[in-house]
């Protein structure tokens, strides 16, 4: 079954937040969303026979046009749908006789078939030495990035760095004297002023569609660390990552997602505050990678009857549910039971504000936090600890665009096990593969593998496994101890 890289979130029976970046080169459909009648613009007012004046956007799109660009990626699929297989469902109820046995369940142990993927994408210029900023999923599993510019240049580009949690991505071309964008302030724009965008939806390079913010500050399930900017501009399949473009010239955003019933424009479209986006540039160019604050609590969100019952005139603020043991909120004496209400005197509305506010600080950074307890309020400071990537490729893009991992070519994509998986595996700790590509496949990894050691050095976190691969870099293989069911065995990854 052909795939597509259009992703789709479920919010509703009706209704679903979409992904709107690369989409598959097959062609234009015979039907679309069409650009708004009024095309609105700073300058070049228009004077219909109505008498209502229509400024024009064309001044905008000259000076903003050129820096912005067409992404074409290639990816490959190694899933067992890709090759006709059926993917091993633990729902099956043959999954226990199976793991039990360490058998392969329905579409394992038999080879894939790689298939070649071609998606496209857009995004924009920051600086004239080649800096692109993009959306995560546009770029997300890419074996080669090609950014194509106005003028019809086109340039290979590497992946400097990809954030999922807010979909951010940065990419560079090696190039000088590029057109550059102008930033400005999301924070000074407001719900019925005209906005615009440029990308290339269904792969038609700078298509220009315009619209209004309809709200800002939106948030959508499981995007806890982005206040998005609703808009009614058309934004379809091809336009994620664009810029999204106030009358000033100046981009407030990055397009990303849509809401919609059929994956295709419906007047609900979000775009991430450009704000919000450089922050995670700016750490993206420096490390790589965006290292985040950890509390260690969970939380829940206040309502009327839980605010009454604490002795709160108002649901605000974050409940705290848990405290992690050992954690940073409890070396500090942070409780269960204890309502956050501020961080650093910055107001926590309701639950939602808190992983934002301290995902924006850095690991190590000590925070005051101000909580209701007992009736009272009272202040705590926290020294932060680091947030644990949801998961790690260990396959990131080398300048060649080959998969290449810390060390070597591993080709695996890892997380760590959760205690479910630990429990049913009979293991205290370790990491699942997701996905095992180059030498891991070639070695006989395959998803669902445990990971509990590299050679005789247990490994409970990626970043214990990076250390584990960068330490025996100079040999040509490396044993991993897995275990596949209930039988562990040293499997040998050959580097080289």
């Amino acid at each position: 079954m052909r795939r597509s890289l259009l992703r789709v979130t479920v919010l509703s029976a009706v209704a679903a937040v979409a992904f709107t970046g690369c989409v598959d080169e097959s062609g234009i459909p015979s039907s679309h969303a069409s650009v708004p009648a009024a095309a609105v613009g700073a300058a070049g007012v228009a004077a219909p026979s109505t008498g209502v004046a229509l400024p024009d956007f064309s001044p905008l799109v000259e000076a903003v046009g050129p820096a912005v660009v067409n992404i074409a990626v290639t990816s490959v699929d190694r899933s067992p749908r890709a090759s006709g297989g059926l993917p091993f469902d633990e729902n099956d109820p043959f999954f226990e006789f199976f793991r039990r046995f360490g058998i392969p369940g329905p579409g394992q142990g038999q080879e894939s078939q790689p298939r070649v993927q071609q998606g496209v994408g857009s995004g924009f210029i920051l600086s004239a030495d080649g800096y692109i900023l993009t959306n995560a999923h546009v770029v997300e599993g890419a074996t080669e990035v090609t950014v194509r510019l106005t003028d019809k240049r086109e340039f290979k580009a590497k992946v400097i760095g990809a954030d999922k949690r807010t979909d951010v991505a940065l990419i560079k071309i090696d190039a000088k004297g590029l057109p550059v964008v102008k930033t400005g302030n999301p924070e000074a724009s407001r719900p019925g002023q005209w906005v615009l965008a440029v990308g290339s939806p269904f792969g038609l390079e700078n298509s220009v569609t315009a619209g209004i913010i309809s709200a800002k500050a939106r948030r959508l399930d499981g995007d806890s660390f982005v206040n998005f900017i609703q808009t009614d501009v058309a934004i379809n399949p091809g336009n994620s990552g664009g810029p999204l473009i106030n009358l000033q010239g100046e981009v407030i955003g990055i397009n990303s997602q849509i809401y919609s019933r059929s994956g295709g424009y419906m007047g609900i479209s979000f775009s991430i505050p450009i704000d919000t986006a450089l922050k995670v540039k700016d750490q993206l160019q420096k490390f790589g990678k965006v290292s985040r604050g950890k509390l260690g609590v969970v939380i829940q969100g206040m309502d009327k009857d839980l605010a009454q019952s604490f002795g709160l005139d108002k649901p605000e603020g974050a409940l705290v549910n848990s405290v992690e043991s050992g954690g940073p909120a409890d070396k500090a004496g942070l409780q269960a039971g204890d309502i956050i209400q501020q961080v650093d005197g910055v107001k926590v509305d309701d639950s939602g504000d808190l992983p934002r506010v301290i995902g924006s600080r850095n690991p190590g950074d000590s925070v005051k936090l101000r909580i209701w307890r007992g009736k009272g309020t009272r202040d705590i400071t926290v020294k932060l600890g680091e947030q644990a990537d949801e998961r790690v490729n260990l396959g990131q893009q080398s300048d060649e665009g080959a998969a290449a991992a810390a060390g070597g070519k591993l080709g695996l994509v890892i997380r760590q096990v959760n205690a479910r998986e630990a429990q049913r595996a009979g293991v205290a700790a370790g990491l699942v593969v997701e996905q095992a590509t180059g030498a891991a496949a070639r070695a006989g990894i395959r998803p669902g593998d445990l990971i509990l050691a590299v050679s005789n050095q247990k490994v409970t976190t990626t970043e214990q496994l990076r250390q584990a691969i960068d330490g025996a870099s100079a040999a040509k293989a490396v044993p991993l101890l897995i275990q596949r069911g209930e039988v562990q065995q040293y499997v040998v990854v050959r580097l080289q």
